[in-house]
């Protein structure tokens, strides 16, 4: 048998000796070690002894409703101090009988607290803080609510609403109306309509709006639409790339704005052959009305101005949503739409700032998108050889002259076609 060494408890072990000199633990070190490890946490657990018994002594009664124990502390040892009267933070004293009515104290002022002071922060009204963030005074940022309502009900079903709307709109107008066919056919005679610098502004502006769409559409329907048939890890690793995709693209888009504009602007004004478009819906409802134009039609006027404006204001809010609390862009647009009888509030605080500015920029986006869906609609399926100007600059004359027949005239030095001034019915007017 080993011989047996003691070293004391508080040394925290017991070695066993045998004769062969090699050492062992047995069970007798295990019990040692509990019972040091007991010295160890005696204190923790006098402390937790004494705080059980001091709470359930001064435990007066216990109420039992059910499965569920409430415990009532002694009116006489508590210190709470009940209200005096409705919108009041002064208590009556710790002496005051149980149940009867709520004394004044006399060493204290009363501090009146009332439903305005309260609605009025609830309201978002800034109070004083001590700290370098000054904004941090906000104990309630309430328009922070309204902004979340909109972000996850409101933009989801006008979005869809919006997008859904003109696909069944066109579905429906091409089961009736069908391509807009050439209607004296194709020639063999081509004529230059974009230069190589027009197409690559017109790609440099499409293809990167088609990415902020389609990664903007799935930071809005993704987790509802995309993640539940790839999974949270596709589309994690998506929605990162997107994330990235859709910030550095922004900038490529802003440079095919303002390459639009430089190259564009010219064309699209209002001109004496617009207002026949109009009246004529552009030839889209009868094949045999071909109102003139010049190089752009009041319909691509629209398209155009929509993309510039609506591009640089969505370019402007992306800009302030990548760098946060550095634009205050609705501060300023609220001051100048107030001079127009609007009452819009103007001292917005930065977390207001952003709120709005990513709600503007989610509703323009998903409209924008209608928009274009529209735009491809006609220049692909919904019109025969539109595409080619932009493949290779180059459109079959016969083409341009039923849309752009002033347009023609003036590159061919031909008279110019004499503008509508009301609605033709079925009657062709563009050149032969």
């Amino acid at each position: 048998m080993p011989q047996h060494r003691y070293w004391g408890a508080a040394e925290l072990h017991l070695a066993h000796k045998s004769i062969d000199g090699q050492y062992y633990w047995a069970g007798i070190f295990i019990k040692d070690k509990f019972m040091s490890y007991i010295l160890r946490i005696r204190p923790w657990l006098c402390c937790l002894s004494l705080a059980l018994v001091l709470t359930l002594t001064d435990m007066s009664a216990v109420i039992s409703s059910g499965d569920k124990i409430a415990f009532a502390a002694s009116p006489a040892k508590s210190s709470a101090i009940a209200p005096t009267a409705p919108g009041s933070n002064v208590r009556p004293p710790a002496s005051q009988k149980w149940g009867k009515p709520a004394a004044l104290p006399t060493n204290m002022l009363p501090q009146p607290s009332s439903s305005t002071d309260w609605g009025r922060i609830r309201l978002g009204v800034k109070g004083n803080v001590s700290i370098p963030n000054k904004d941090s005074g906000i104990l309630v940022q309430s328009q922070g609510e309204s902004w979340r309502q909109f972000r996850m009900n409101d933009i989801v079903v006008y979005g869809a609403l919006s997008i859904l709307g003109i696909i069944i709109i066109l579905a429906l107008f091409y089961s009736t109306r069908g391509t807009i066919r050439i209607s004296a056919g194709r020639s063999k005679k081509k004529i230059k309509r974009f230069s190589a610098l027009d197409r690559f502004t017109h790609w440099l502006t499409a293809v990167p709006f088609c990415i902020l769409a389609l990664t903007g559409l799935n930071l809005i329907y993704g987790k509802d639409l995309i993640l539940p048939i790839i999974g949270p890890e596709a589309f994690s690793a998506i929605t990162v790339v997107g994330k990235s995709l859709h910030n550095f693209m922004g900038f490529a888009f802003i440079l095919g704005i303002i390459l639009m504009v430089i190259l564009w602007v010219r064309h699209n004004l209002w001109d004496k052959y617009d207002w026949g478009w109009i009246l004529n819906g552009g030839g889209m409802f009868n094949e045999n009305v071909h109102p003139p134009a010049k190089k752009f039609n009041f319909g691509q006027k629209i398209i155009f101005w929509a993309v510039v404006l609506s591009g640089a204001s969505l370019s402007y809010s992306g800009i302030s949503l990548m760098f946060p609390f550095e634009f205050s862009p609705f501060a300023g647009t609220f001051s100048f739409l107030n001079n127009f009888g609007f009452n819009l509030p103007t001292n917005l605080e930065p977390i207001h700032e952003m709120q709005l500015t990513q709600a503007w920029h989610g509703l323009l986006s998903v409209l924008m998108v209608a928009l274009i869906i529209a735009h491809i609609y006609i220049g692909t399926l919904g019109m025969e050889g539109a595409i080619d100007a932009m493949w290779d600059g180059e459109v079959d004359e016969n083409w341009a002259r039923e849309h752009h027949s002033a347009w023609v005239a003036e590159m061919k030095g031909e008279p110019a076609p004499e503008p509508l001034t009301e609605r033709i019915q079925g009657e062709s007017v563009a050149h032969e």
